[in-house]
């Protein structure tokens, strides 16, 4: 009996000991990128690239990820976790090395495209993650992973603005950011893969939602997501078949690969789901306009200097950081009623950029800061969590890359909309997100209910 209840609990262990490493995936991963984004434009200017050349090579990169997100994230789901990972961080470690060597824009432009293309991580590790946990449990993993990788985005620029003091400094950060991405891949590599399968067919086998499933159809379903272990099987017979020599077979794989890819994508691009993709649009844009003018508004609103507004930033960004740790009890508080969670964040954010500019004196500023770093913490974990619910965890890849390309729209709409706005007034930009912000709370209002429904019939199912 004591084995039996010792081994119950050693596999309680296992997945704890693995979502940990995730965490320190994340955080290596931001850490290392917020080392180069700081020096990206003083870099390409320094290459001799006017304003407009450099606005449009930095924005290569968010197009890129615009079109690749969610054909990435639907390829994790076909070939599994572990090789859609390791091929990223991989790839974007090349893009970084190259970065590290690019003395010319073309080498620059260049160096950006693997990384544009394939710096996907962080959302295929949000995939393993619900992967690996409970939809109960899934807002209190995902809101520590957010909170693991802020710290790292916190801390990067420090290290970064450290090495640029030296000469060649942007090089330097660029080959350490690459030497991070490797270690990441490195430490990806060494988890156990077969835990994470044996633990996620357990709890698929003891799960109330699937209960006509046998084991070993749970196991084929999971081993898609979990790992690419069958995949490699298949691989290296067909080789065996073919002589080692690429063969019709292999073109079978990759076409069937590819197929299944399309089919993902076409399944999430048809499904009912505009609303809650036009919800993280619009507060994605309001965010964006909420910050992009912040320091300038500081300086021409109430002659805050740069140093003092830097701190303000840091300060909410450290809020930011702090508050994924209350995702998962404020989950709890609403008993795991994400609609209602997200309706409530959202009018909080909204009300917050209101309060920010129509702000009197920097007191406001530094409150509404406080709590708006809070709530949209807690609305990047609901939109998230939402669209799982909505389509389920089979596609989690493909759900969280589609997510991913709606904000990269939001990254290509929000200057151009902050610099029209900011023509009227230094307030205009947050003021336009205020607009925004309402709309998505219109959308919200309209729409809960019709998800809250379809989650009571979705619960009630089972027991029928």
């Amino acid at each position: 009996m004591n084995n039996s209840k010792c081994a119950i609990d050693h596999k309680r262990r296992r997945p704890t000991r693995i979502i940990r490493c995730i965490y320190v995936v994340g955080f290596m991963d931001l850490f290392g990128v917020s080392m180069i984004i700081p020096l990206l434009s003083h870099h390409v200017k320094s290459l001799g690239a006017s304003p407009t050349v450099a606005g449009i090579v930095g924005s290569t990169y968010g197009v890129l990820q615009l079109f690749s997100s969610t054909v990435v994230g639907s390829w994790s789901d076909v070939v599994g976790r572990r090789h859609s990972l390791l091929t990223c961080l991989l790839l974007s470690a090349f893009g970084y090395g190259l970065l590290g060597l690019s003395t010319s824009i073309a080498l620059f432009v260049l160096a950006r495209i693997p990384v544009g293309l394939f710096k996907h991580s962080l959302s295929i590790c949000r995939a393993l993650l619900s992967d690996l946990v409970s939809e109960k449990d899934r807002p209190l993993v995902m809101g520590h992973f957010n909170a693991a990788s802020s710290v790292g985005f916190i801390l990067g620029p420090v290290v970064g603005g450290y090495l640029t003091e030296h000469e060649g400094g942007f090089y330097m950060s660029s080959f350490v950011c690459a030497a991070i991405f490797i270690l990441n891949a490195g430490l990806v590599w060494l988890l156990p893969w077969s835990e994470t399968l044996n633990h996620r067919i357990d709890a698929n086998a003891n799960s109330k939602t699937k209960p006509s499933k046998s084991y070993d159809e749970l196991k084929n379903s999971v081993q898609q997501n979990c790992s690419d272990k069958n995949h490699h099987a298949n691989a290296s017979a067909v080789h065996s078949q073919t002589n080692g020599g690429w063969g019709w077979r292999d073109m079978s794989v990759v076409w069937r690969q590819l197929t299944s890819v399309w089919i993902r994508i076409r399944m999430v691009a048809s499904s009912d789901m505009w609303d809650v993709f036009l919800v993280r649009l619009l507060m994605a844009v309001s965010i964006m306009l909420y910050y992009s003018n912040f320091s300038l508004a500081m300086e021409e609103r109430f002659q805050l200097k740069p140093k003092v507004t830097g701190y303000l930033i840091s300060y909410s960004s450290m809020l930011g950081a702090l508050a994924g740790c209350l995702v998962g009890p404020v989950t709890h508080l609403y008993g795991n009623n994400m609609s209602a969670l997200l309706l409530h964040s959202t009018a909080l954010t909204c009300t917050l950029i209101f309060l920010y500019a129509t702000a009197p004196n920097v007191w406001q500023v530094l409150l509404t800061s406080t709590f708006f770093a809070i709530s949209t913490t807690i609305g990047r974990t609901c939109i998230t969590d939402l669209e799982l619910q909505r389509r389920g965890a089979q596609a989690s890849g493909t759900l969280i890359g589609a997510g991913q390309s709606v904000t990269a729209v939001g990254r290509v709409l929000a200057p151009l909309l902050s610099g029209l706005a900011q023509e009227v007034s230094p307030c205009g930009p947050p003021s336009l997100g205020v607009v925004l912000g309402l709309l998505a709370v219109g959308v919200l209002f309209m729409r809960t209910p019709k998800w809250d429904s379809k989650t009571k019939v979705k619960d009630k199912s089972p027991k029928q």
